[in-house]
């Protein structure tokens, strides 16, 4: 196979993710599936299909470069292209049809998931409850909204959310159901915490342990929380939900470029500086309250029962591999 050719459309999506001109965990994943589903649209050489997967898979690889953190993005490429290489086909037409309808159907599931937590998550906010948000999580507006549309009456506080300002998102989207909301800035929060009934956050990444991985402050906002006695809930669709993390693995913090912070004029005249951006942190399973998921809402440390039951056969396929690994290194020394 010569050198692959990506086409642009599916190039485009990995730099809009890249670059977070898509954002959310939700969204990112659904860009994924879509990307795949283009990809394979799109593919024209139609030869052979040892030749199509390996096409595919340098599509996963594009794709899974973009943002480290968030594991609705892998999970999403995991979702179609394991089940890709799982099924027995026989020509090229027939993995496309499969790429295009296991794409449909993720994309689909995702969008239910959320309207499914919007529901069930509504149910915790009681009439006259003031509730504080952080970034833009389309399942915790979802809840949010929700509530709203039952006719109770709340009042939101959303972070600004600091330095992409994804809070303004949030805000435009609440005001448009009209939910009043109030944006504040992220170092206002321990001070308004005294005013608030409930958080609800959304995750980008839930670990196996039932540790949040969530926009940088999340933790920040989950201990002033925790000293204030408000109870703090997370949104989070089972696609969050780390497989890898079962083994041990550590979910990659991102950290993104110092011009999100500072100017480039302020670095050229102060080259000493350093700066350094994480894109998100982590906050401990004992701050939470309960994760609300699709499934239902569950305390943070049931998560391993939720990976166990959603990704068994994905842990095992991520166990076989370091084992493979690991038999390798030992057989080289010894």
């Amino acid at each position: 196979m010569g050198k692959v050719v990506i086409p642009f459309e599916v190039v485009k999506i990995a730099e809009d993710i890249k670059a977070m001109r898509i954002r959310g965990a939700g969204r990112i994943a659904r860009a994924a599936a879509q990307a795949l589903k283009i990809a394979a649209e799109k593919y024209v050489e139609k030869k052979d299909l040892t030749e199509f997967i390996k096409y595919i898979d340098e599509v996963a690889k594009l794709l899974l470069s973009t943002r480290p953190t968030a594991v609705s993005l892998p999970n999403a490429v995991m979702y179609i292209t394991s089940r890709l290489k799982r099924a027995k086909m026989k020509t090229i037409d027939e993995a496309i049809s499969l790429i295009v309808k296991l794409s449909n159907e993720f994309i689909e599931y995702s969008k239910v998931a959320t309207e499914k937590i919007g529901i069930i998550g509504s149910r915790r906010i009681q009439n006259g409850d003031v509730i504080l948000t952080h970034c833009n999580s389309s399942a915790a507006v979802s809840i949010i909204i929700n509530a709203h549309k039952q006719g109770k009456k709340i009042k939101v506080y959303a972070t600004e959310t600091r330095p992409k300002f994804q809070g303004y998102i949030t805000a435009k989207a609440l005001l448009s159901e009209g939910v009043d909301v109030t944006l504040i800035p992220d170092s206002a929060v321990r001070y308004i915490m005294k005013k608030v009934d409930k958080v609800i956050v959304g995750a980008d990444t839930v670990a196996a342990n039932g540790a949040v991985v969530n926009k940088i402050g999340t933790s920040n906002i989950a201990l002033a929380a925790k000293e204030a006695r408000v109870r703090m809930f997370v949104a989070a669709e089972t696609y969050k939900f780390s497989p890898a993390t079962v083994i041990g693995e550590l979910v990659q913090i991102e950290e993104r470029s110092p011009l999100e912070i500072v100017s480039e004029e302020y670095l050229k005249e102060h080259p000493n500086v350093k700066v350094r951006n994480p894109a998100f942190d982590v906050t401990p399973p004992e701050y939470i309250d309960a994760i609300i998921t699709e499934e239902g809402l569950i305390p943070p440390q049931a998560a391993f029962l939720v990976l166990i039951e959603k990704y068994g056969w994905v842990i095992q396929d991520y166990f076989m591999k370091e084992f493979k690994t690991v038999k390798e290194e030992y057989e080289e020394w010894y």
